[in-house]
């Protein structure tokens, strides 16, 4: 029997990360392109049509060997059609994304939420080790994240399952959520939180290391981080607030799915240890005794390569 590969396609709004994929997860080779958002990102479908037809070329791959193309993409997906309703970063309203690109790859096509395909590639590859119960968490500019349940990803009635940024973890006072909403997980969590966070509690300690760079724009999360490491009572008193409200929100989220994995991902994740220690001990701290024993905490192994596995995870789960 000739080899299949499948096609893993991730977008972001900035890069479309793509790669040609083995029928074991072996990547054989990944590439990126622009994300080209003018217009509203009309042209993306046929920008990655495009490329991976040059790639394929290049590659010597024919397409009757490729069994399809998975794909992600940051806002709310009917899964059924690929049909996006919104994509703030990229442009996208109502667009049919998926019938596009089938249509002109001529190739079967699955669409998810990237956070989600995230979550598909490190249950498949990564740090979940093929877990039959997971929760994976994506820490960046903002919160992502995606549920896995009796082995299946989680998408809700209308797509909208596991946004797991905008759990509400401060019911008044909140700071404003990209969402509409206040008070989100995302605002408390994400890198950007931290920043606002460390940047609101700066003056409340006039002797940490944090004033230095109150005058810039130059503070970033791991900044925050790395002055905790080395004793900045400030920046710890943010990583303890963030950790604790982190923690309650998994503790939350666990019971109603009973994980065998916890993943974390995402740039905050590159902390390590020191995100991990006291995020597990918040876990602890709220969840019920016998779900805490049964959940153990990971550090996402896949990087940035987490969207394009689990993309093509997205075709190899679908093929007939």
């Amino acid at each position: 029997m000739s080899e299949v590969y499948f096609i893993g396609a991730d977008v972001g709004g900035t890069t479309v990360k793509l790669a040609i994929v083995k029928e074991n997860g072996e990547i054989v080779h990944k590439w990126e392109i622009h994300t080209n958002t003018d217009n509203q990102g009309k042209s993306i479908p046929e920008d990655i049509h495009k490329s991976i037809e040059e790639k394929l070329v290049e590659q010597e791959i024919t397409k009757e060997k490729i069994a399809g193309i998975g794909a992600g993409a940051p806002g709310f997906v009917d899964t059924n059609t690929g049909f996006i309703y919104e994509a703030v970063n990229i442009g996208w309203k109502d667009f049919d994304f998926g019938n596009k690109l089938k249509e002109l790859s001529g190739l079967p096509v699955w669409v998810d939420n990237d956070a989600n395909l995230a979550a598909l590639g490190e249950n498949w590859l990564g740090a979940g080790h093929g877990s039959q119960e997971l929760i994976a968490v994506t820490l960046g500019t903002g919160v992502g994240g995606g549920i896995i349940s009796n082995g299946q990803i989680l998408n809700g009635a209308n797509g909208t399952a596991a946004e797991i940024g905008h759990v509400t973890v401060i019911r008044e006072g909140g700071a404003p959520c990209n969402c509409g909403k206040t008070g989100c997980l995302e605002t408390e969590a994400s890198a950007t939180g931290i920043v606002r966070k460390a940047k609101a509690i700066a003056e409340d300690y006039p002797e940490s290391s944090l004033k230095s760079l109150l005058s810039s724009d130059a503070l970033t999360a791991k900044d925050v981080f790395e002055m905790a490491s080395n004793g900045d009572e400030a920046s710890q008193a943010v990583l303890n607030d963030v950790m604790d409200t982190l923690g309650m929100a998994i503790a939350n989220l666990a019971i109603a799915i009973n994980p065998e994995k916890i993943v974390i991902g995402g740039g905050v994740s590159q902390a390590g240890e020191q995100l991990l220690n006291p995020l597990q001990e918040a876990f602890k701290k709220y969840a019920l005794r016998r779900i805490a024993s049964a959940s153990s905490f990971q550090i996402a192994q896949l990087g940035n390569d987490a969207g394009v596995i689990g993309g093509a995870y997205l075709v190899k789960n679908n093929q007939k």
